[in-house]
């Protein structure tokens, strides 16, 4: 990620700005933060296999099968919560 799409989302997440107590960041805060991340950072990860897919899927014979694994890769990276 970088660090203008990290800035954005603890952004959203009113992390920004923020006078935090005395226990530190607002710990919901926080944790909507790191979902964010977490969801930005699994579909990076998913556009990969699927840039893997492209290329092997039209490839015939012995890398057919590759494509199709890539494509499974992509949908359990994105499944994953």
């Amino acid at each position: 990620m970088t660090k203008e799409e990290i800035l954005k989302i603890a952004q959203e997440c009113n992390l920004l700005g923020m006078r935090p107590h005395l226990d530190g960041i607002y710990s919901e805060s926080l944790e909507a933060f790191a979902k964010l991340v977490a969801e930005k950072e699994r579909e990076a990860c998913a556009e990969i296999c699927d840039g893997f897919y492209l290329s092997w899927i039209d490839i015939q014979g012995r890398y057919e099968f590759m494509g199709e694994g890539a494509s499974e890769c992509a949908g359990a990276i994105r499944a994953r919560k």
